[in-house]
Order: structure tokens, then sequence, then C-alpha cells
């Protein structure tokens, strides 16, 4: 199976949200998840490409291209301090079956509000890719204990998203 890592935000363009006590910048989690993911994935036998870019376009045509089986985009949200917990977003009926398996693995794996999977028509990456795709928003980066599983766990978040996308394949 071919997986396609795109790490949200472009770390010398836009750096997404970040934490207004620490400066954590989403852009920095996303690529150390998205490194790590990488890593479990090929281990398990998957062929794995990343690309992190605020140029979507780009991005979904590097997919694309490449013949992506699943396509996973990584982020952090942010709200207003209070808000927090895991959801990954999908459109496709397909992609609803990934982030369910996604979503199942990391509220089993670590203790995270379960904000569930949400289908979400607006999203450029989602829209933009032929391939399987989700976007996991892990965790919220300006809540503080949110930003403790980043820290602390994101090694945790990220074993549990390799396994959802295994689930994925082998129930696939």
């Amino acid at each position: 199976m071919k997986v396609f890592i795109n790490p949200g935000h472009d770390i010398d363009v836009d750096s997404g949200a970040v934490n207004p006590i620490h400066g954590t910048r989403e852009c920095d989690i996303a690529r150390d998840a998205g490194k790590i993911l990488a890593r479990y994935l090929s281990t398990a036998g998957c062929e794995v490409r990343t690309v992190q870019s605020d140029d979507l376009g780009y991005v979904c045509e590097q997919s694309n291209e490449w013949g992506s089986d699943v396509f996973v985009s990584l982020h952090c949200n942010a709200f207003n301090t209070q808000a927090k917990g895991t959801e990954t977003l999908f459109k496709s009926f397909k992609g609803q079956m990934l982030a369910n398996y996604i979503q199942s693995q990391i509220i089993r794996s670590i203790q995270t509000t379960d904000r569930g999977v949400k289908k979400r028509d607006d999203l450029w990456v989602l829209n933009g890719t032929d391939a399987v795709a989700v976007l996991v928003e892990m965790a919220f980066i300006d809540n503080e204990y949110d930003h403790s599983l980043l820290m602390n766990d994101l090694d945790t978040i990220v074993r549990a998203i390799a396994r959802g996308v295994t689930d994925y394949q082998e129930g696939y």
C-alpha cells in the first residue's frame, strides 16, 4: 500500500496554530509526527512519501502523480484554549472507514477526548487527492492538557494512527 503523509503547514511560510504559552508551532509537531508515522508505516511494509507544504495544490498533485492509495494529513487543532480532544475528518465513504480505524486506535491508546469522525466537504486536501484521504486533528495545541499530550505522547498518538492505517489496509 502506498501512503502519502502530509504534515500540515509549512515551517517557513505558515506555522499553523501556535500554543500561546509555550510558542509551540503546529508545523513543527506535524513535521515530527510525519517522520514518526513514515517510520512506523515503512516498518509495516507500506511505501511512504511525505510532503509538507502550504501549496496544497502541489501536495495533492504529488500524491496523485505517485498513485497514493491512502492520504493522511496531520494537524493540531486550536480554538479557545478550552476545547480539547482528537477528531479525524473525511469526505468519502472509504475515507470514513479509514477515519474510523484511526480515531478508534487513538482513543484506545491515549487519554484524549473523543471528538469523533466528521465529514468535511470543504477541505482542500480531502477534495484534491484521488487517494482515500483523512485529516487527523491530533489534539488542541492551544489547550494545556492536549499540549502536554503532543509534547510527551506524540509517539503514542502517531503509533495509533499507523495502526489505524494498517487496520484499514487489512480490512480493505
